[in-house]
Formats: structure tokens, C-alpha cells, sequence
């Protein structure tokens, strides 16, 4: 059965940095790609970033980009997601999600954590 779960998340002041977990169970890392979403209220749901373990390849919103870095750890079957210069537009429930990295290429993701809450204050 594959499963994922997140923690981490947190209320920080704006500027701050929180490091998320995605510790994952049922899968290979390398062989799925991993990625983190998230959601405000009222807003839809946006991939921040996904990373492939076997190749190291990663993807990054723009809205991202140059402040949160994805990484993997194959012998400990988790999914980091280090958040840094926080901002309140960053505030968001954050799930991370897999799949077999064909699929997740062409259909998203199937398998979803049930998602951590990340608060940021200014």
C-alpha cells in the first residue's frame, strides 16, 4: 500500500523558512517523481515543485523559484520541500503527492498525503 505523509508545516513570520517532509512507504523513490502542491482557501490548487530522485531533475513555479529547493532521500524514502524567504502569499495547506513518473508526466498524480498547514504572518 503506498503511502505518504507530511509534516513540518507551521506558522512562521514572513521572511522565515520551514523545511517540509514527505515520508513515503509503497514505492521506490526512483522510480516515481514526487511533488509538492498546495492550496489556499478560495484559490486553486499549484504544483510548487516536483523532483525525480533517479535523475535529480527538478521543477519550480515561478512563483518559487530561487526560494524553496526539493530533494530526496532514497534510503530514507522521504521528500524535503525547504521554504525560505516566506512570504504571507505562501500560506497554503501543502500536500505532497507521487506517481509512477510516466503518469505523473502525463496524467498528475495519483497517490496524495493528506497535506500539512503552512501559516505565514507578516
Amino acid at each position: 500500500e503506498i503511502d505518504l505523509v507530511e509534516s513540518g508545516g507551521g506558522l512562521v513570520q514572513a521572511g522565515g523558512s520551514l523545511r517540509l517532509s514527505c515520508v513515503t512507504s509503497g514505492f521506490t523513490l526512483d522510480e516515481y517523481t514526487i511533488g509538492w502542491f498546495r492550496q489556499a482557501p478560495g484559490k486553486e490548487r499549484e504544483e510548487v515543485s516536483n523532483i525525480r530522485p533517479n535523475s535529480g531533475a527538478t521543477y519550480y513555479a515561478d512563483s518559487v523559484k530561487g526560494r524553496f529547493t526539493i530533494s530526496a532521500d532514497s534510503a530514507k524514502n522521504t521528500v524535503y520541500l525547504q521554504m525560505n524567504s516566506l512570504e504571507p502569499e505562501d500560506t497554503a495547506i501543502y500536500r505532497c503527492a507521487a506517481d509512477y513518473r510516466s503518469y505523473y508526466r502525463d496524467y498528475g498524480p495519483h497517490y496524495w498525503g493528506q497535506g500539512t498547514q503552512v501559516t505565514v504572518v507578516s
